[in-house]
C-alpha cells in the first residue's frame, strides 16, 4: 500500500524515550472519495517499533457501490510491505512478476530491497474492507537486496482466553517460516469477553500493541480503535485484557531495537537526503530500478510523487534524547 499523503512530511527514524500511547490521524487512501485509514505509525514522538516503522489500519468499510480500494502502481526502497486481511480480498501485483490475492488471516510479505513497484486493489468479491498494513525497514546491509515476495497462512493456536496467529517470528511456541532480516515478531490475537492473558514474550524486544476493535487493556492503558501500545525491553511478560462485552482483537508486533538511524519519505526508506532525491527522480523518469507492474487496469498507470519539500531531509535528533 502506498503512502498518497499529497505533502508528505519526512520522517526521522530514530531512537525514543517514548512509552505510552500513540493515537492514530485519518488520511485518504487513493483520493478524495477513497477510504480512509488510520495512521498510528510512525509518528513524532515514536517512529520505529523495532524494525516496524509504518501501521495503517483501515475499515471496516463496506465498499458495495464505491471505489473500494485501488492503488495504482507506486515505488518503494528499503523496506518490506506486511498485508494482513480481517476481511475483504486484494488483488496485488508487483514489478517481482508477482499477482497474488491477500486473504483474511495470510501474510503477504513482498520485499522491496533496492526498489519495487506494486498495486493492490480490492476485488469484487469484497463486500467489507478490512485489515493493517505494515511496513518493515531493512538494515543497512539488506536495504539493496532484491525484490521478493512471501505468503504464509499462520495457524490458529489458543493460548488461555486468546487465539493466536504468529506470522513473522515466534511467540507461545508458534514459529513462522517467514524470513526476516531483524528479529521480528507479528501476530494476531483474539480475545475471548472478559479474558485476561498473559503472552511469554522475548525481553530483549520492544512490543507494540495495536488495537482492532473492542476494548482491551495493554501496557496499564485501555485502548481506543487504531490506538498502539508501547512496551519497551526488560519484560518478559505482556499482560493483555479484554474490559469490553464482546470479542477483541489486536496485533502484536515486536522487535529488536532498531540501532541505525533512516530517513522515511513518502514511499522511500534512505539514509540520507540525497537518497531520497535520486529515488524520487528515478521514480519520476521510470528508472529500471522499479521495473513496471503488468495487469494493471485503473485509469491513472502510475501515482506520481508528490513534491519534494524545501528543505534538506534529515534524521532529527529523538524527543528527550
Amino acid at each position: 500500500m502506498s503512502n498518497v499523503d499529497a505533502a508528505p512530511t519526512e520522517v526521522a527514524c530514530v531512537a525514543s524515550l517514548f512509552a505510552g500511547v500513540l493515537h492514530p490521524r485519518e488520511v485518504p487512501l487513493g483520493g478524495p472519495r477513497a477510504i480512509r485509514v488510520r495512521r498510528t505509525l510512525p509518528q513524532r514522538e515514536r517512529s520505529l517499533i523495532g524494525a516496524w516503522c509504518f501501521a495503517d489500519h483501515y475499515g471496516p468499510h463496506d465498499v458495495r457501490g464505491g471505489t473500494g480500494m485501488d492503488v495504482p502502481p507506486h515505488p518503494h526502497t528499503g523496506l518490506q510491505t506486511v498485508s494482513w486481511l480481517f476481511s475483504g480480498e486484494v488483488e496485488h501485483r508487483d514489478s517481482a512478476g508477482v499477482h497474488a490475492m491477500v486473504r483474511p488471516g495470510e501474510l503477504n510479505l513482498m520485499t522491496a530491497g533496492a526498489g519495487i513497484c506494486h498495486s493492490e486493489v480490492s476485488t469484487g468479491n469484497t463486500t467489507v474492507l478490512h485489515g493493517v498494513q505494515l511496513w518493515v525497514a531493512l538494515p543497512d546491509g539488506a536495504r539493496d537486496t532484491g525484490r521478493d515476495f512471501a505468503h504464509y497462512a499462520p495457524p490458529r493456536r489458543t493460548v488461555g482466553g486468546a487465539t493466536v496467529q504468529v506470522f513473522l517470528g515466534e511467540l507461545e511456541g508458534e514459529r513462522s517460516p517467514v524470513h526476516t532480516f531483524t528479529p521480528l515478531l507479528g501476530a494476531q490475537l483474539d480475545l475471548d469477553p472478559g479474558a485476561e492473558v498473559t503472552l511469554s514474550i522475548d525481553d530483549t524486544f520492544e512490543h507494540g500493541v495495536l488495537l482492532d476493535r473492542g476494548e482491551v487493556e495493554a501496557c496499564g492503558s485501555v485502548l481506543a480503535v487504531a490506538d498502539l501500545a508501547y512496551q519497551a525491553p526488560g519484560h518478559s511478560a505482556l499482560h493483555l485484557a479484554n474490559r469490553g462485552d464482546g470479542p477483541a482483537r489486536l496485533m502484536l508486533l515486536g522487535g529488536a531495537p532498531f540501532g541505525e538511524q533512516l530517513v522515511m519519505w513518502w514511499n522511500f526508506v534512505g539514509r540520507s537526503h540525497d537518497d531520497i532525491v535520486a529515488y524520487r527522480e528515478q521514480w519520476q523518469n521510470h528508472d529500471a530500478r522499479f521495473g513496471a507492474v503488468d495487469g494493471y487496469r485503473g485509469t491513472v498507470t502510475r501515482l506520481p510523487a508528490p513534491p519534494l519539500p524545501h528543505a534538506t531531509l534529515r534524521p532529527r535528533p529523538a524527543p528527550g534524547v
